[in-house]
Formats: C-alpha cells, sequence, structure tokens
C-alpha cells in the first residue's frame, strides 16, 4: 500500500474535492473512532470524508490510559461479551493491524487476603486469559503467573513488603493512542479517503426530511462551504450532543462526560519492571511503564466544564498520590509530578447516574435520515465501533446507490507501517549500521513508525543534522518534527 502525506498540498487537495462532489459517506469527528469508520467506509469502496475540528486525536483519543485491553474489571461486572470482544481487537491489534505501535505491557496485580483472594483474583485473570485463547487469537501475549510476594518484589522492589502478601503476573497491550489515532487517518487516505483536519463543522444540510451533509468551516482560512453526502456519521464522541444539536434533535441517547486525569513521574522515581493495578473504593488504579516515566491513573468524576480544556484538580491529584502511595516503600510527593493530563470520556447516560456506573458499551443512533450517530465504548473496541456505524449508514443509503457494498473487512487491513514490521524489525541491527544511528534509536523510531522508518532514515541521509537529537526532548530526533509537520500534518505546535 500506498503511503500517503497527511501534507497541507494534501488538506486543500481533500478540501477542494469534499467541495467538489458529493460523498457517499462524510465522518465527523477525527478521533479514534471517526478514523476507524473513514477507513471501514473507504476499504468498503465508498466515497468517503473526513473532518475534524482541530488536530486528529486531539481530544479524548489522545489522553487516554495508553492500553489496550479486556477490561479485568468488567469481568467482576459479569460483562463477559465486553471483555470476550476487547480481547479479540487485542490480538488483532498486536498481531496484525499495528504491531509497530501496540505491544504487550506486564501488570502485577497485588493480593492482600491469604485465603480467599488468590482463588478469587487468579480465577479471574485465568478467564482473562482463556477468553482471548477462545477468541481465536490467543498469540500476543504470554500467558500470566502467580508470584509469592518474594517473587513479585523481585520485579517491584518499590513495593512495600506489608502491602501485598502475593501477586498475579498478567500482561495487556500498551498503545501510542495518538499515533495510533493518526495512523487510522492517514491509512483512510491512503485508501481514498478525502481527510482534513482544523476543519469545524458549523451545521448540517437537509433535503426535506434527510440529512445531506454538512456546513464547514476551514479554521486555516475562514472560508466556509458545503459538504453534500448521502450520510452523514457522527463520531464526535463527548461532543456528541452538540453536533446532533445541528439536526435540531438530541437524539435517541445522551452522552455523558466523565474526566479521567493520569500524572506522569520519571521512572527512577518508582523501583520497577511491571506496570501495577490496584484496587481503590470505586474502580482500579494503574501504574503503567511508559519510556522514561510512569503513568498513574485514573480518576472517574463528572466534568461540565469546557470540554475542549478538561483540567485536573488539586482533589484529583492527591487522590492519585494517596492510593499509590498506599503501596510505594518510598511515597511519590506532588514534586515527583512531572506532568499531568487529563481526558473526558463519552459515556451513555440517564439524566443522574454516577459515572462510574455508566455504560462503556457503544449505541448507534439513526433517528434522523441520513444521520448516524456513534457514541459510547472504549478505545479497545474502536474498530468494531466504527463497523457498526458504517453498517448502519450503508443500511441508511441504501436506496441511494445503485451497487451492494460490501462487508467490514478492516480486521485484515494492517495500517501504514505494519505491512514489513516484524522484518525491519529483525533488521534493526543493520539499520543502525548503515544509518549511524544507535541501535536504541532505531527501536525508537519503528515502535512509532514501523516500516515507515525508512522514510525517516531518507530524511536524515539528506540532511544528517536531522539524526540529532532534540534540545530538552533527545529522546526525539529532528526528523521527526520534520516528518510531523507534513506526512503526518501537523499543522500548530500543539500538534506536534
Amino acid at each position: 500500500m500506498r503511503s500517503v502525506a497527511l501534507s497541507p498540498e494534501t488538506r486543500q487537495s481533500a478540501l477542494d474535492a469534499m467541495a467538489a462532489d458529493t460523498l457517499d459517506v462524510l465522518v465527523i469527528g477525527g478521533g479514534v473512532v471517526g478514523g476507524g469508520a473513514a477507513l471501514d467506509a473507504a476499504t468498503r469502496g465508498l466515497s468517503v470524508g473526513l473532518v475534524e475540528a482541530r488536530d486528529y486525536a486531539s481530544g479524548t483519543s489522545s489522553r487516554s490510559s495508553k492500553l489496550i485491553h479486556g477490561g479485568l474489571r468488567y469481568l467482576e461486572m459479569l460483562d463477559f461479551r465486553l471483555v470476550a470482544e476487547a480481547l479479540g481487537e487485542r490480538s488483532l491489534l498486536l498481531e496484525k493491524l499495528a504491531p509497530h505501535l501496540v505491544h504487550p505491557v506486564p501488570f502485577l496485580y497485588p493480593l492482600t487476603h491469604r485465603v480467599w483472594e488468590r482463588f478469587y483474583a487468579g480465577s479471574g485473570v485465568a478467564l482473562y486469559d482463556s477468553m482471548a485463547f477462545l477468541s481465536g487469537r490467543s498469540r500476543g501475549v504470554p500467558h500470566h503467573r502467580h508470584l509469592t510476594r518474594r517473587g513479585a518484589r523481585r520485579i517491584m522492589p518499590a513495593l512495600k513488603k506489608d502491602a501485598l502478601i502475593g501477586a498475579l503476573h498478567y500482561y495487556d497491550g500498551q498503545v501510542d493512542d495518538a499515533r495510533h489515532t493518526m495512523f487510522l487517518s492517514r491509512t483512510a487516505a491512503a485508501y481514498g479517503a478525502h481527510t482534513a483536519s482544523r476543519t469545524r463543522v458549523i451545521g448540517l444540510l437537509r433535503e426535506g426530511d434527510r440529512v445531506a451533509g454538512a456546513k464547514v468551516k476551514d479554521l486555516e482560512t475562514g472560508r466556509e462551504f458545503d459538504i453534500h453526502a448521502r450520510h452523514v456519521v457522527n463520531a464526535t464522541g463527548v461532543w456528541t450532543d452538540e453536533t446532533q444539536s445541528f439536526a435540531g434533535e438530541r437524539g435517541q441517547f445522551h452522552v455523558r462526560a466523565s474526566k479521567g486525569i493520569h500524572l506522569v513521574v520519571p521512572r527512577d522515581r518508582i523501583r520497577g519492571e511491571s506496570g501495577l493495578i490496584l484496587r481503590t473504593e470505586k474502580s482500579v488504579l494503574f501504574v503503567i511503564p511508559w519510556g522514561r516515566h510512569w503513568i498513574i491513573g485514573t480518576t472517574d468524576t463528572d466534568w461540565s466544564l469546557s470540554k475542549d480544556h478538561p483540567a485536573a484538580s488539586s482533589n484529583d491529584i492527591d487522590y492519585l498520590l494517596h492510593h499509590v502511595n498506599k503501596v510505594l516503600q518510598v511515597p511519590l510527593t506532588r514534586e515527583d509530578v512531572q506532568g499531568v493530563y487529563a481526558g473526558l470520556r463519552p459515556l451513555l447516560a440517564g439524566e443522574d447516574e454516577a459515572t462510574s456506573k455508566l455504560s462503556r458499551e457503544h449505541a448507534v443512533s439513526t433517528s434522523v435520515k441520513g444521520l448516524t450517530v456513534i457514541a459510547g465504548g472504549k478505545y479497545t473496541t474502536y474498530r468494531i465501533m466504527a463497523k457498526d456505524a458504517i453498517d448502519a449508514a450503508v443500511h441508511g443509503m441504501s436506496s441511494q446507490l445503485d451497487r451492494n457494498v460490501p462487508e467490514c473487512c478492516t480486521e485484515d487491513v494492517p495500517l501504514l507501517g505494519a505491512d514489513g514490521y516484524e522484518a525491519v524489525w529483525n533488521q534493526r541491527q543493520m539499520l543502525a549500521e548503515s544509518s549511524g544511528l544507535h541501535v536504541g534509536r532505531i527501536e525508537h523510531l519503528l515502535h512509532r513508525y514501523g516500516s515507515l522508518i525508512v522514510e525517516l532514515l531518507d530524511l536524515i541521509e539528506a540532511q544528517p543534522d536531522l539524526g540529532k537529537g532534540l534540545t530538552g526532548a533527545d529522546d526525539y530526533l529532528r526528523a521527526e518534527i520534520v516528518y510531523a509537520a507534513s506526512p503526518e500534518g501537523a499543522r500548530h505546535l500543539d500538534d506536534a
């Protein structure tokens, strides 16, 4: 598959194409579900447009816990279907769709009760592994194992001796969420979708009782124009209700915003080689290895202020520090926190439910002709959400099409950078020698670009200075900034 750049020139061509012709499908929202929907529609042979008001993944999709997982806590809720579905998607991403962006990550589950907890929690983790096996896609992560207290503290010396009597050691998936979401849109473009960031929907077009497209504003130039489409998909996450209001009605469900925050602390502040999953009074808390840092999260509280700028409160930070310090020999302080980020989950809701009890299922609605709404769900199951949305769109415009539309095929469509990734990974030492870069640099690039690493290496060969680290952020090369500004569609400093 050809590599397509999300360059300024490509963006302008996409806008011109969307303005000129009637599309089969217009997707509103450049998050993980919107990007997935654009890819799904394009690979069915439909003409597709995707518009995003800010940068791809600028909202919820870049502010997650960076996990691709089934969700152990949903087993306790007896939500077996959701867990099985997510585990199947985890394996697909690890093995086929995005092996360059999704990798196994180990977790310790500390046990604190001698008699019943090892059996209870062990049975849950065993069921978790078994469900992954029964999904038919069992490769990708190692099987779980039981550990004594000594064995657990050998892996995580940071743990207090009296904080556990043993542990379970299991694996899940970890993803670079922002890059994965960007790759979805870029892969959709490679299959013919017209994609444009910084393009805000300011209204919906109507033809009688049908939605027939959208009025948009190019935020780079201020130009307003119409995009005509046989069907529109609202994949705007926590902005679902606002987008739906352009149709003159709220729709069949309401989306509540639940805020989750994460702390970022240096890797040397917690001695260990594994992530942690800890119980709290409301849910669970993760301590997740992330390069030279740990990510600690998350919270789950209602949010009613600006959806563009969710923010952590002092209480949020204290809550996470309090819970993680229960198990650490050397407690973390606010001075250890190098960064904080907050994101909003789009939860399906009634009017007065607590956010921790709201559904993580997704829902699809076509209450207005020509408009499909997809909302709720989990990051891990984005592909299934996208499939369901495009299935509904195809059904809704069947009378307008003069051909049969194929079924979804995205479970067999690797993202850009995935094809040939394993072979290039095996050649990483050779690439290091030929490029003059340290093999650690090559591994870093492979985990961010996959087999597209050759495009970065071409830049460095043409301009050797681009092979140097960034001042103040030497984990990253200068070439990555150049690459972000053209092939990856970054248009402003906060995009990169």
